[in-house]
């Protein structure tokens, strides 16, 4: 099961040819399953929660896409294994989407460092989230990035909480300029509860 699976190696790639032949029907069974690690949260921010298999689909895209070849699939497992959760934690792309240029400009500005007011609500308690650190996501000038990649690492009890149905959980950015939270459905739950394994 390729859930309980942490890293993706070179030996796990599919040949050009076949993933080609196959990829409508990989692509179309990945945005099926993305429905329920997909969680909204306020009119802006998106947590798309990623795994093993997220992160497999993505890798190949950007191989049947790019055609770099070895080269390009040693950069594509270091920028994108990292974001296979471990067992003890999720993780998750945060996206800030506004289609219009002008908008997004002023939005990205006005939530500096919102990387660091990001977290989870497990029954009251608070599992902040992690950035990643390979690049910088807020500039000097103030602007954050519209993506960030995000690790919410949790202890075992925290987990069993996360497991209750009884425990509301709630997906939260909790920045003074954007301050919103979103409770997570049981179909999310059961989805991302499988990543603790």
């Amino acid at each position: 099961m390729t859930a309980m699976k942490k890293q993706i190696t070179p030996g796990d790639i599919l040949p050009y040819e076949t993933y080609a032949k196959e990829r409508k029907e990989r692509r179309a069974a990945v945005t099926a399953m993305k429905k329920n690690r997909r969680v909204s949260v306020g009119p802006h921010a998106t947590f798309y929660f990623e795994n093993y298999d997220t992160m497999f689909q993505q890798i190949h895209e950007m191989l049947h896409i790019e055609k770099g070849g070895a080269e390009q699939l040693a950069d594509e497992l270091s920028a994108y294994n990292p974001l296979i959760p471990q067992g003890n934690e999720l993780v998750a792309t945060v996206m800030f989407e506004i289609e219009d240029p002008v908008r997004r400009d002023g939005f990205l500005r006005s939530i500096t460092w919102v990387e660091k007011h990001l977290y989870i609500d497990v029954g009251g308690e608070h599992i902040i989230g992690e950035a990643e650190t390979d690049v910088e996501r807020t500039k000097a000038d103030g602007k954050t990035s519209s993506v960030h990649f995000v690790h919410f690492r949790f202890t075992a009890p925290q987990i069993a909480k996360f497991r209750d149905p009884s425990v509301p959980v709630m997906a939260v950015v909790a920045h003074e300029n954007y301050h919103h939270m979103a409770m997570l459905s049981p179909a999310a739950r059961e989805a991302l509860a499988k990543d603790f394994a």
